[in-house]
């Protein structure tokens, strides 16, 4: 089928993964092609779009249900019959069989999936300068007249969420707005526009913050899980941390272990007006593949000099 993509192999887990799966192999998948950590590359960039797409749809259950159902109604190899759920929530809130939903309606992979995830393909806005596309917010307005009040869907990454600022969104009717976003937008937040629901009605827009391949909020805490490099962990070393309003360079202790935890303190989510929670980081030492003939040497050096013997309580 035209443009089908099998999330599963592309997140690397099997059909009957759990959620924990998911995460973990997202979160690894995505480190390795943030475009931050790759600028300039532009393979890396699309796979994270996709890795990002993937986990949207099969960290949740029904866009799960839904997306493996699509997969069955298109026979597509490696897919099971039978194991999706059988009622799912609709678009707006109703309730929809997937057995009576029309997936013929769909010319398209990508149509069911821009349906799927409430999106509309993206388009620069003139007041986007920040490398993001222009947010669509999915709203259905009622069709009975007169003034009400109406809700709409806008999902936001979390580094807009957190700076906040001057955003343009695209109503599903065709209206274009420009919103003065709060700094530290959460997910579940209400925010209300006077005058532009129904009829003079206000209109509230139900925040969703997408989820981060490194940052995770915790409260007004952001927890992260920083690689570092033997060599560092050993030595210790000055590193630059990524943070939500940039780059903080700190100093990594002599023997710092996997696990171990660093604190920034005021670098997490605003509180109030003027606070900030902290960011907090677990370090992982990551043990380096593809060695040179070089590293191979040095470390076939460390190895005969070493005195370290990690395992030597074991047979006492």
């Amino acid at each position: 089928m035209e443009n089908f993509r099998n999330y599963y192999d592309i997140l690397g887990v099997s059909r009957e993964s759990t959620f924990s799966d998911i995460k973990q192999a997202y979160r690894k998948l995505a480190r390795q092609y943030h475009p931050d950590l790759n600028p300039g590359d532009q393979a890396a960039e699309d796979q994270f779009k996709l890795l990002s797409e993937a986990y949207t749809v099969l960290s949740d259950d029904e866009k799960r249900a839904q997306y493996e159902k699509f997969s069955e109604y298109w026979q597509q190899e490696g897919f099971k019959k039978g194991q999706g759920k059988s009622v799912v929530s609709d678009l707006f809130g109703g309730r929809i069989s997937l057995e009576d939903f029309g997936f013929g309606e769909f010319p398209d992979f990508n149509v069911f999936v821009d349906q799927l995830l409430n999106r509309r393909p993206p388009r620069r806005s003139a007041s986007d300068d920040d490398g993001y596309p222009a947010n669509t917010a999915t709203y259905s307005p009622p069709t009975s007249t007169g003034r009400r009040d109406a809700e709409a869907d806008l999902t936001v990454p979390l580094e807009k969420a957190f700076r906040g600022g001057r955003e343009r969104i695209r109503l599903e009717d065709g209206r274009s707005l420009e919103v003065n976003m709060p700094a530290g937008m959460v997910t579940g937040q209400r925010i209300r526009l006077r005058g532009q629901g129904v009829g003079g009605g206000n209109l509230y827009l139900r925040i969703q913050v997408d989820p981060h391949p490194f940052y995770t909020l915790r409260g007004n805490d952001v927890y992260c899980r920083l690689p570092i490099t033997p060599s560092e962990a050993a030595l210790g070393s000055t590193i630059d941390i990524p943070t939500l309003d940039g780059p903080v360079r700190t100093t990594l202790p002599q023997g710092a272990q996997t696990g171990q935890v660093l604190q920034l303190p005021g670098r997490g989510y605003p509180v109030g007006k003027e606070g900030r929670g902290d960011q907090i980081v677990e370090l992982e030492v990551v043990v380096p593949t593809g060695l040179s003939e070089r590293e191979k040497a040095l470390y076939e050096e460390l190895r005969q000099t070493e005195r370290f013997r990690p395992r030597a309580d074991l047979f006492t």
